[in-house]
């Protein structure tokens, strides 16, 4: 192989243009895009050899057995797809000249340049190793100048003439990074087409197609892209608030993670403890006083800052809460002497065991769960206020009231007056007053009813018939007053005797109970 000049004519512009590419590909990166692992431009620079697929003895093919240097700009698009600009330059070192008869075929040294300008996609098979295959198919054309014979002079030193032709390739390769910016391009090869003219003498000077290999290998340079986004962590702690003793977990999400790296997690906080080492952890509040507290968390996936993170999340621990209480009656409303039943409903936000009391301000309550009995026995009528407690195993306690009227008792019915049985004094006209058998057998009669009754009392109306005086009747009251006290031992004090009206010779008898009002309305006292 002959290197010159001309061959290293790509390797120089590529160079020249490197700066530029890498200033461009940093001014098109924007910030606010999400980062993304690929460079933005890749120039590639390396050796290139072009030669037949079978053997280097194919007539008509100029391009074969050339070496050289290729460098090629693959502008991304995304993770995946590319435009490449690829320019080659190759020299010419050695010239078959094929011969017929006794003209063998002869191997000469020759001189000569090749120069390829090639344009088209390519595919990146972009993944989490460090291997990315990819395959790119490229068309543009080809300028190769005259080859001459070393050492020739005069006419026919130049079998070849300066020839432009369509070029294509087609194929990939395989790039390993090393690191963001630098890789080796460990081979790329591709099926290079070419279309010269056939030059051959005799030939009708038509173009023809020319079958290559082109191999090639070297370095890979990345401009721009973002860098790798940070590791990012937040966390959160379920639920957010407890009480001294509830358990509490605190989790840890994590972004931008590489999923090749160990990752480790570590917690840490100011009230209580916190056990574990993963992304999820558990806080005990056992034995800490009610207030606020932070738990901080930490993720590494190796020492750079970019690849550490922390976050930090609050948590609350409640002072105990008392317990609440409801309170009733059934019935609400009872006679005296009648038992209620009141029930109490209470409830620790701890869940904390309840011990239940009862007080009323008349009656009794028994009783010392859920519910007791409140008696009425002796209650005076109105209302009472009784009173459910509860207190916890820590001592707080709550209360609440319910009230039971007792009602009046029924008002006993006014006693009322009754008649007896009617003394007549019609029979004896001779003796118009006195107090015959007939008469008595009502008398006793009323007797019976005053001994039955010890609180009763009687009233004795006389009266009189026409042509009789009222002292007639006043005194018929008189002898029945008489043989009731003198005859059936009636207290005298328990019987009034009363003169009536002019109705007849008749003595009505009126039973007094105790309570009971006598209107003496149409009546008067008889003299004593």
């Amino acid at each position: 192989m002959k290197l010159n000049a001309r061959v290293l004519a790509p390797l120089a512009i590529a160079l020249f243009l490197t700066p530029a590419l890498s200033l461009q590909a940093q001014n098109t990166v924007n910030p606010s895009i999400r980062s993304i692992e690929y460079p933005k431009v890749e120039l590639f620079l390396g050796y290139t050899h072009l030669g037949t697929v079978s053997n280097d003895t194919v007539p008509g093919n100029r391009m074969v057995g050339l070496h050289g240097g290729s460098a090629s700009v693959a502008f991304n698009l995304n993770r995946y797809v590319g435009l490449v600009a690829d320019i080659g330059g190759y020299d010419d070192s050695q010239l078959q000249l094929t011969g017929n008869g006794a003209n063998e075929p002869l191997v000469v040294n020759s001189s000569g340049t090749a120069y390829t300008f090639l344009f088209g996609p390519m595919l990146s098979f972009r993944n989490s190793t460090r291997f990315t295959p990819f395959a790119q198919v490229l068309v543009g054309g080809v300028r190769a100048t005259d080859v001459t014979i070393s050492g020739c002079t005069g006419t026919g030193c130049a079998p070849l003439p300066t020839q432009t032709a369509l070029a294509m390739t087609a194929g990939g390769g395989l790039d390993i990074r090393l690191t963001r910016h630098f890789s080796i391009r460990a081979v790329q090869a591709e099926y290079m087409m070419t279309r010269f003219a056939d030059v051959a003498v005799g030939s009708t000077g038509d173009a023809t197609t020319q079958n290559d290999l082109r191999l090639s290998s070297g370095l890979l340079f990345g401009f721009g892209g973002a860098q790798p986004l940070p590791v990012q962590l937040a966390c959160s702690v379920e639920p957010a608030s407890g009480y001294p003793g509830d358990p509490l977990t605190v989790t840890a999400t994590a972004t931008n993670l590489n999923p090749k790296r160990h990752t480790t997690y570590s917690w840490n906080t100011n009230g209580g403890t916190v056990s574990g080492s993963e992304a999820s952890a558990a806080i005990a509040t056992t034995g800490i006083a009610p207030g606020t507290y932070a738990v901080t968390g930490h993720v590494s996936q190796g020492s750079h800052i970019a690849e550490q993170a922390s976050c930090t999340a609050s948590f609350t621990v409640q002072p105990f809460a008392p317990p609440t209480i409801s309170c009733s009656a059934d019935p609400s409303t009872v006679n005296p002497g009648d038992p209620v039943t009141i029930t109490a409903m209470a409830v620790s936000p701890q869940n904390r065991p309840l011990t239940y009391s009862y007080s009323a301000t008349a009656g009794t309550v028994s009783g010392n769960t859920g519910t007791a009995t409140l008696n009425t026995t002796g209650a005076a009528a109105g209302p009472i206020t009784v009173t459910c407690s509860a207190v916890d195993d820590l001592g707080k306690s709550v209360s609440a009231d319910t009230t039971v009227t007792v009602s009046a008792p029924p008002q006993a019915a006014a006693p009322m007056t009754r008649n007896l049985c009617v003394v007549s004094f019609e029979r004896d006209h001779k003796r118009p007053e006195r107090v015959d058998n007939e008469a008595k057998g009502c008398l006793d009669d009323i007797a019976l009813s005053l001994q039955r009754e010890s609180t009763a009392h009687l009233v004795i109306v006389g009266n009189y018939a026409d042509g009789e005086q009222p002292a007639s009747a006043a005194q018929r009251s008189t002898n029945v007053r008489k043989y009731l006290v003198n005859e059936k031992g009636i207290d005298p004090s328990r019987i009034d005797a009363r003169v009536g009206t002019n109705s007849g010779r008749t003595v009505t008898n009126v039973f007094v109970p105790d309570g009971a009002t006598y209107n003496d309305s149409d009546t008067k006292p008889t003299a004593q």
